[in-house]
């Protein structure tokens, strides 16, 4: 669950006229928190970055899913069930706490090295050697 402040800092950005890309950054951002703190780690980077997306999308940010081709089909289907998540009205039921618990114990295994500076800087490098 996301902090109530970087929800207010998405929706701030969102009402500044702002791409839903750069509201999300809020939560990719306390993400890399929530590694460096130790709250769990990440197998990588790339994995810290998916995870804040999803959060995003199931808070409500207007992010739309990859497009054919830029992902993974499976990867693709999970950002459209948390982006339609995201856009329908809160559910009432609450959220399955053994899946919950069981996917934190795994993350809490993963190594924390994703978040450090030189991790994200080799991420950064890559992707931009690969956009050309």
């Amino acid at each position: 669950m996301p902090s109530r402040k970087t929800v207010e800092h998405a929706q701030k950005d969102l009402r500044e006229g702002k791409s839903p890309s750069t509201a999300a950054g809020e939560f990719v951002r306390e993400e890399i928190e929530h590694i460096r703190e130790g709250k769990h780690g990440a197998r990588s980077t790339e994995q810290a970055i998916a995870i804040g997306l999803a959060k995003a999308r199931r808070a409500g940010i207007p992010l739309k899913p990859p497009a054919k081709g830029k992902t993974s089909s499976r990867t693709r289907k999970s950002a459209t069930k948390d982006y339609e998540s995201g856009q329908r009205s809160p559910k009432a039921r609450a959220p399955n706490r053994k899946r919950s618990a069981a996917s934190t114990r795994r993350l809490k295994q993963e190594p924390h090295t994703a978040a450090s500076k030189a991790a994200l800087s080799r991420h950064a490098k890559r992707v931009a050697k690969r956009k050309g």
